[in-house]
């Protein structure tokens, strides 16, 4: 990190995929309770755990995700394997991996993709100030590949036409009424950990259960055809990141938008830019071109000189911090729970 002082996390941010993740007092952080898989990787650059698992957090009481004092980033993930629960941490010139469940060996041999082994960031070259200082201020920035793609896609289809907190609420509720505890010692104490339900699972869930979580039926249905190909959907995982959007895009409900969320974590595709997003043209069209009121093409055309890293250009900016004041008031919260 360049400069004395990280810099001051703002709304745009946190946006961005930033995720504070405390550094330990001193030494290796102590090993958990309980039984562990355990896996040490080197990685041949600087890291930063919080820009690289950050994406993967949804809100800052996502049961699936956790970053302790400790500086440990535990997640709980659902894996083809079976759940399995993830704690990395790192000390010194390394990152030490340790994996609980049915799943641990699965996350284990995946942790360096996980971590942006697969990434290149050499391969983005800056044309723009702002993106060059941010690049320069957040040397770490990785682009995760977690292999997972129900688990990118359920959340990234609530999200749509809501506000975060809104989507936030309802996949909190989901996965702790119809999840499982974690494996391991994240799944136990005063504040567990939970994995997401299983793809049947998903399917089973009542109309009135949807209702509470204020989940509409449009985005309830949207879910309940995914999960019925689950098993198709999660081979793209196999699949270049633009073949995988358009299998994805094939389930109704699932547009351009939804699509580029999910390749961004499940491949790491640098280049699988958000259209069809509230706030990001003018956050872009801002940063690098004063304005404010830039659409969807305007913002493409701004990161034409990115072509092949569009998405981390983007991620950049939003790193930034380099966001227009907001003049329009939020979008309005509406709890069809209460309806």
């Amino acid at each position: 990190m360049a400069g004395r002082f990280a810099p001051r996390p703002t709304r745009t941010t946190v946006r961005g995929g930033d995720v504070a993740v405390p550094v330990a007092a001193s030494g290796v952080p102590r090993q958990a309770v309980g039984p562990a898989r355990v896996r040490t990787w080197v990685p041949d650059g600087p890291l930063d755990l919080g820009l690289v698992l950050g994406p993967l957090r949804r809100g800052p009481a996502d049961p699936t995700f956790r970053a302790t004092r400790d500086g440990s980033v535990w997640r709980a993930s659902r894996t083809p394997a079976g759940p399995g629960t993830l704690r990395v941490y790192g000390h010194g010139g390394e990152v030490r991996g340790e994996a609980w469940g049915p799943g641990a060996e699965w996350l284990l041999e995946r942790l360096p993709e996980l971590l942006g082994a697969a990434d290149d960031p050499d391969a983005f070259v800056p044309r723009h100030r702002v993106v060059a200082l941010a690049r320069h201020r957040r040397p770490g920035l990785r682009l995760t590949r977690t292999g997972l793609v129900l688990e990118s896609l359920i959340p990234s289809v609530l999200e749509q036409k809501v506000t975060t907190d809104e989507a936030y609420r309802a996949w909190r509720l989901l996965v702790r009424r119809f999840g499982e505890p974690a494996p391991g010692p994240a799944g136990v104490g005063e504040r567990p950990m939970w994995v997401m339900p299983a793809a049947r699972t998903w399917a089973l869930i009542p109309s009135w259960e949807w209702h509470r979580a204020g989940v509409d039926d449009k985005r309830a249905s949207t879910i309940l055809r995914a999960v019925r190909v689950a098993a198709r959907l999660e081979q793209a995982v196999g699949m270049p990141a633009a073949d995988a959007q358009a299998r994805l895009e094939v389930v109704p409900g699932i547009g351009p938008w939804t699509s580029a969320e999910v390749v961004q974590r499940s491949h790491g595709a640098p280049d699988a830019v958000t259209v069809g997003d509230l706030h990001l043209p003018g956050i872009v069209g801002w940063a690098l071109a004063g304005d404010r009121h830039a659409d969807d093409a305007e913002m493409l055309r701004l990161l034409e000189p990115y072509a092949g890293q569009r998405h981390r250009a983007a991620r950049l900016i939003l790193l930034s911090g380099k966001g227009p004041a907001r003049r329009a008031p939020k979008m309005p919260r509406v709890d069809i729970g209460l309806l």
